[in-house]
């Protein structure tokens, strides 16, 4: 599991987010499981180095709050439009017991084994992150979709996708008619 340090953060606004910048800090807030927010700061390069690995947005991470350890997840960040530089991060607090909703990347797998690929059809892919709800242990790094058997003009929808036990896509639990397509064979050009 990965851990990254975090201080407590006393100073609040603008002008004290910017001079946190400026000292090769991020300004972060952690929040959830019924406690109050906290307001901290991280170490640019320790946090940029975190994220090199794209897996730690779809799993539990642990956060050294001034020696304090809490299990999270990055649930949002803000980087700035053009420098390679992160503005601020929101981390959510997790419990083993309580399920959390999150978005997941979806991979399609077995494209060039389909009847449509080998009949010069291509995958239009329509989604490519997916909305899950379970508890922090099932979290997946991503969910795949088998094209291996699709033929030309066929479509793979949410219900086709297959869920490791106890995950849910969230969509899914409002009724058929919210089982959105993700991709289908189209003809090539």
């Amino acid at each position: 599991m990965t851990t990254i340090k975090a201080e407590v953060r006393t100073v609040q606004g603008k002008g004290a987010s910017r001079r946190l910048r400026f000292q090769n800090k991020i300004p972060a807030v952690i929040y959830g499981s019924g406690k109050d927010p906290i307001s901290l700061n991280l170490t640019h390069n320790e946090f940029w180095h975190a994220i090199e690995d794209e897996g730690i947005f779809s799993k539990t991470i642990t956060l050294s709050i001034d020696g304090a350890e809490e299990p999270v997840i990055i649930k949002d960040m803000q980087r700035h439009p053009f420098k390679q530089l992160i503005m601020h991060v929101d981390f959510q607090r997790v419990s083993e017991d309580v399920a959390i909703k999150m978005t997941v990347p979806l991979n399609f797998t077995g494209q060039e084994d389909s009847p449509a690929a080998k009949a010069g059809g291509r995958l239009s892919v329509h989604v490519r992150n997916v909305n899950i709800e379970c508890l922090s242990k099932d979290i997946p790094e991503s969910l795949s979709a088998d094209t291996s058997e699709m033929q030309e003009g066929e479509m793979i929808h949410l219900s086709n996708i297959q869920l490791p036990e106890g995950v849910v896509i969230t969509t899914l639990k409002y009724g058929a008619k919210f089982n959105a397509p993700v991709a289908a064979f189209v003809k090539g050009k």
